[in-house]
């Protein structure tokens, strides 16, 4: 039997294939998105015009840009106001990393290094909620008064999944359905919100819309689960951050979930010391690893990934063949193997 780390052992060249590949019919009005971010990131304010230089330098994969696009053209969308959209989601995206960063204390992201551990936890949570705020007033440019209202109500619920998360850090007691609760707050709201909205931006039907808008949900579910699980079977010069962050900063995800509610008394006694202390040394830390990685909790993990990628996947096969369904169907496989 191939091992899960096995799974995600492609090379960084093959990922990126994978990621054009499915890009390739939207690449142009993702090159726009990207001016587009360019755009938003001048400011007559020097430090704000510094730092956003300096996250356009550090991007990242650009998927809830692509979803948008791709769910507007999938119902024959022809206007520019998804490239908009697209730029204003992906500030939203910026902006929950930037916060993210600070509560967990985070100093390397993609490989560089943080906002809050170049500039400061002071000026960093500012320019977060600077991002925020600027995302929904580019918002309000919109003729569609729906997508204003689901950009406002995602932000909020993107900051309580991180209230939630940072509340019960640490706490050995957090069922699945909590952890769940907030993954789909924090992350697949978002995922589903940029569906949901190449989806209004097409005047599709009110189906349509939620179709797309569960298709992206359960991407979402699926991609931070798998977030969740590179912790622990990563590749950290892949990643571009250590592995088992989630661990030392007591993020209690779910293959320790399973752990603490399956595994012996012993090896859940010493999971549990680590969580309390925040022990970091290298020893600790492979013996936790090891632990994590024989106990069944990676292949539990990677099957409920793999049952929200089947359910974006039936959801979207639902719609009319099209080069842009056909992608959208591949979305749910690339992210059931990615390696960062």
């Amino acid at each position: 039997m191939v091992s899960h780390s096995k799974k995600h052992s492609g090379t960084q060249a093959e990922q990126n294939l994978s990621l054009n590949t499915l890009y390739k019919d939207i690449r142009e009005d993702l090159d726009t998105v990207e001016e587009t971010l360019k755009l938003f990131s001048r400011s007559s304010n020097i430090i704000i015009s510094e730092i956003s230089s300096y996250l356009i330098q550090n991007s990242g994969k650009r998927i809830r840009p692509a979803l948008l696009l791709l769910c507007s053209k999938l119902l024959g969308y022809k206007g520019k106001e998804n490239i908009l959209m697209s730029a204003i989601v992906e500030t939203i995206h910026t902006a929950s990393l930037i916060h993210d960063d600070i509560i967990d204390n985070s100093k390397i992201r993609r490989g560089k290094e943080t906002i809050h551990a170049r500039w400061g936890a002071n000026i960093t949570v500012l320019l977060g909620d600077y991002l925020y705020i600027k995302a929904v007033g580019l918002s309000l440019g919109s003729t569609h008064t729906q997508i204003i209202q689901i950009l406002t109500n995602t932000s909020v619920q993107m900051i309580e999944g991180e209230l939630n998360e940072y509340y019960l850090s640490g706490n050995l007691d957090i069922e699945e359905e909590s952890y769940l609760d907030i993954i789909n707050k924090k992350t697949a709201s978002l995922f589903s919100a940029s569906c949901r909205i190449g989806a209004i931006l097409a005047n599709s039907s009110k189906k349509e819309e939620q179709d797309l808008a569960k298709f992206g949900a359960n991407l979402g579910m699926s991609f931070q689960i798998i977030d969740d699980l590179l912790d622990f079977t990563g590749d950290e010069k892949i990643l571009g951050k250590p592995i088992l962050s989630d661990l030392n900063e007591g993020r209690v995800t779910l293959p320790l979930i399973y752990t603490l509610k399956n595994d012996n008394y012993m090896n859940r006694k010493l999971l549990t010391s680590f969580l309390k202390e925040k022990n970091g040394s290298k020893k600790y830390k492979k013996e936790i690893s090891e632990i994590i990685q024989s106990n069944g909790a990676l292949q539990y993990t990677q099957s409920k990934a793999r049952e929200f990628s089947l359910k974006s996947k039936e959801i979207i096969r639902q719609f009319p063949q099209s080069i842009y369904r056909d992608t959208l169907t591949l979305f749910p496989d690339l992210i059931l193997t990615r390696n960062k």
